[in-house]
């Protein structure tokens, strides 16, 4: 790229009128916003979630029209005279007294400075201040086109304030220090993984430590350096001196803690600060969404400082709950392990109706939506969501209309798993199943993590049951003899009447299930010559857990019952005939005892009529000796 289209394009805005200038700012600022619109809101919601979103809509429109007015005045400040910068820059008494200062006790100095509109008014420093200006140099980041990136440079040091590049090193800023010299840098919440964690609104962010290493080094004075806009190129340069207390941990998180206060107290600052860039960008590289990962962490020091004992939660992943109830409780301990290597994270899960109370009860997130009923409305409210500006949409479905849902909410990142000739392109991230992976051998929860180790999961799914069942209970049995989706995965009615016919009659048996269950279970009722509970479509979900809860033992087919069951720690005997206990055999660490069918092979295939009462009673036998001699 040439730099003579932008030398010509810069002449002819310095002779433009400003009055033609204006109209011209403003209607290119209407456009700015337009396109990075999305980015604008979302970080502004990000930064200042209890404000009026009306409020953060004004703020984003101003602050893309100052990021076009600053772009206007850099094309043009290499042809302005110096009698015109003086018009547009002026110096602040702190800035002047700031120089007076250096001019007669010089010390080093390291001046801050952030991401604000007007950025080019800072190399007129020299130009409104008194003579003779101490010397300075800036870091900065030169630009790949080498032409350009000279032209630039040539320009910005016009006033005598040095461009120090970091290709170059940072010897020359490290002479400038020592001859008591000032180094202007800026302080960065995108740093990459070269940065220290740290927080800014909340929000995990990694953030620039060069500041605070050359003020630690050089024993510096630090200030805060920024251009503050006081009409159409009209901006005065300031300084403010930052309390911190002289470690490159301090000055970081104090110069990140000084920004939060400006922005959040100071309109006009906060309307000049650069929302339209990505912020927070650095946490969310897909390969590490899942984790928090920089050179340095310094969250503890930055809590400590905050008087904080834990992480706001302020990183908004949403996740899509699968359909079935079973699945639903096999996800629980990967919503553990997010929560571990995320604590920063605000877990959202959007789910079936019924689900909810389940996952409410278990604290599964930190917010629940409930999916719409089915009709012409339901798309139109995830489209109705993108307002909420989630970060990242997870997905535990495999279907197009989740895919679907998530691309409505505009979340720009969109994680799922792609099986083999399973096309998903809705999803901005995907798990690619190998092709040889032979998904029988290997459990659902075992795919599921490493789907998410894929994107920087880094703690382990915890399996640990979600309720304590130390307490004293009467012994009963729990029967679950339904099944929600296939009839095949059902004991026959006769085998549960002749296995309730075994145990004593002093035996508290109840069945369970839900409403579609209750065929089976009042038709096991009426056979049964002993009291039996039926408690099949009579219970909330909520009541459901409870009852389950006080069970001693359930004996249960392959149901969604019986992974909630074992969620809350209860023994389980589980029988499965058709179905693959190896996919989707209970995942918590409460007993259980898997019984198949005599000659069917550990990933299923069996018929179910083939296991006989007389194996489950002695599995009962053997885990209640005491109650049933």
């Amino acid at each position: 790229m040439s730099k003579i289209p932008l030398q010509i394009l810069g002449w002819t805005v310095a002779h433009t009128p400003e009055f033609v200038l204006r109209p011209i700012a403003w209607l290119l600022g209407a456009l700015v916003f337009g396109v990075r619109r999305r980015s604008l809101l979302a970080n502004l919601s990000h930064a200042f979630p209890e404000r009026d979103p009306r409020d953060l809509h004004k703020v984003a429109h101003e602050s893309a029209r100052r990021l076009v007015e600053t772009g206007l005045l850099s094309l043009a400040m290499p042809y302005l005279s110096d009698a015109r910068l003086r018009v547009i820059v002026s110096a602040s008494p702190n800035l002047l007294a700031f120089v007076a200062r250096q001019q007669t006790n010089p010390e080093p100095t390291v001046l801050a400075a952030a991401h604000m509109a007007y950025w080019e008014a800072q190399p007129c420093t020299p130009l409104v201040v008194p003579a003779p200006f101490p010397e300075m140099g800036a870091i900065f980041r030169p630009i790949d086109n080498p032409a350009v990136n000279a032209w630039v440079k040539q320009c910005r040091e016009r006033f005598g304030i040095r461009l120090l590049s970091r290709k170059d090193g940072f010897q020359e800023a490290l002479k400038i220090l020592r001859r008591r010299g000032i180094i202007g840098v800026l302080f960065d919440q995108n740093a990459g993984h070269q940065g220290a964690l740290a927080t800014l609104f909340g929000r995990v962010c990694s953030s620039t430590e060069l500041p605070g290493l050359l003020t630690q080094k050089f024993s510096a004075n630090l200030y805060a350096y920024y251009p503050e806009r006081h009409g159409f190129w009209r901006a005065e340069i300031t300084v403010e001196e930052i309390s911190n207390d002289g470690t490159t941990a301090g000055v970081t998180l104090a110069l990140n803690r000084w920004l939060e206060l400006k922005l959040s107290n100071s309109a006009n600052f906060c309307a000049s600060w650069l929302w339209a860039h990505a912020r927070w960008k650095n946490q969310d590289i897909p390969a590490k969404r899942l984790r928090l990962e920089a050179k340095r962490n310094l969250l503890t020091e930055d809590l400590a400082a905050r008087q904080l004992t834990e992480l706001p939660r302020r990183t908004r992943f949403w996740i899509r709950a699968p359909n079935w109830l079973g699945d639903v409780v096999m996800m629980l301990p990967l919503l553990r392990a997010i929560r571990a290597s995320r604590p920063d994270a605000e877990i959202t899960l959007i789910a079936k109706p019924g689900f909810l109370p389940l996952l409410n009860e278990v604290g599964a997130a930190d917010r629940l939506v409930a999916l719409p009923a089915q009709g012409w409305g339901y798309f139109a409210h995830f489209w109705r969501l993108r307002m909420a500006f989630p970060d990242c949409y997870i997905l535990f479905t495999n279907s197009f209309r989740g895919d679907l849902e998530a691309w409505l909410t505009r979340t720009p990142q969109r994680f799922g798993i792609i099986r083999p000739g399973k096309w998903r392109p809705l999803l901005t991230h995907n798990f690619r199943v190998a092709e040889n992976y032979a998904e029988g051998k290997h459990h659902q929860l075992e795919l599921w993590t490493q789907f998410l180790q894929h994107f920087g999961l880094a703690a382990q799914p915890n399996v640990a049951p979600v309720a304590d069942l130390t307490a004293p209970r009467d012994f009963t049995i729990g029967l679950i003899a339904g099944s929600e989706n296939n009839p095949e995965k059902r004991w026959p009615v006769a085998h549960w009447c002749t296995l309730i016919g075994l145990l004593p009659t002093a035996t508290r048996v109840v069945l369970f299930g839900t409403i579609s269950d209750r065929a089976i279970t009042d038709e096991i009722t009426a056979r049964c010559q002993r009291p039996v509970e039926n408690q099949a479509g009579r219970t909330t979900m909520s009541e459901y857990m409870e009852q389950l809860r006080l069970c001693t033992v359930l004996v249960t087919n392959d149901t969604g019952g019986m992974h909630l069951a074992n969620a809350l720690g209860v023994p389980l005997i589980a029988l499965f005939g058709p179905t693959n206990p190896i996919r989707t055999g209970p995942v918590f660490s409460a007993p259980v005892t898997i019984l198949q069918p005599a000659a069917c092979a550990p990933t299923g295939g069996g018929n179910l009529a083939d296991l006989t009462p007389a194996q489950v009673i002695l599995v009962l036998h053997e885990l209640c000796p005491s109650a049933l001699p």
